[in-house]
């Protein structure tokens, strides 16, 4: 039987393979220095917090790896989730196309900026996770969870979609695409419509939660929601 490290690896290379494939592929050319700039710093990304965690946090591993519209328990998320995945797919996929077929052009100071953005949302990601070893990848209250009121979680009740936010906004513009961002809209709504559920399933499982919703009074945007 494979180890938890052997299993994340095997999911992390391919996983980081698909990636790969979904950039450069639409592109048809490896002649495209923005999806390397994604690729190499999305991959960097997703390698550094999986070795922290599995070293700080090897349960949280476990539980972050099964994910994914399967997962799911209920019918509204799975269907959620699903959306998810072939938006992810479709911020990809867009600009690959968009930069084979010259459709729009991002400056390319821009283009760094962006991916400074997005290390920057990995970097809260990973204090979030840092943060709340709970923070698994479904809708599901597990045995001896507790509310997380430290941290991030002191600001925001839902600080991992407010990294993941900033994260998939930026993922286009890395790519260069313009035309990426059409897809990426997709994701407020749907984040909305996760944490609404999310929302209801502790306040009916999880003790404390309504109580540090009345303490923490915003979900995803400080001062706004």
């Amino acid at each position: 039987m494979k180890t938890l490290s052997q299993r994340a690896a095997v999911s992390m290379a391919g996983f980081l393979i698909v990636l790969a494939a979904l950039t450069f592929l639409p592109a048809g050319t490896i002649n495209f220095w923005q999806g390397w700039l994604f690729w190499m710093s999305f991959s960097i990304s997703v390698i550094a917090i999986t070795v922290y965690l599995l070293k700080d946090d090897p349960a949280l591993v476990e539980r972050r790896m099964r994910g994914g519209p399967r997962a799911e328990t209920r019918p509204s998320q799975k269907m959620v989730q699903a959306i998810n995945l072939v938006m992810f797919f479709g911020i990809e996929i867009v600009p690959g196309l968009d930069h084979r077929f010259g459709w729009s052009q991002v400056p390319a100071a821009l283009v760094v900026f962006a991916d400074l953005v997005m290390l920057a949302a990995f970097g809260f990601i990973l204090l979030v996770v840092h943060e709340n070893t709970f923070a698994g990848s479904t809708i599901r209250v597990e045995r001896g969870q507790r509310v997380i009121s430290t941290g991030p979680y002191a600001h925001l009740r839902h600080p991992m979609y407010a990294g993941a936010l900033p994260l998939i906004f930026a993922i286009p513009i890395v790519l260069g695409s313009w035309w990426g961002l059409l897809v990426a809209a997709i994701a407020p709504p749907l984040l909305i419509v996760r944490i609404l559920d999310e929302e209801r399933a502790l306040s009916a499982e999880l003790p404390g939660y309504d109580d540090y919703r009345r303490t923490v009074p915003y979900r995803l945007i400080p001062l706004l929601w």
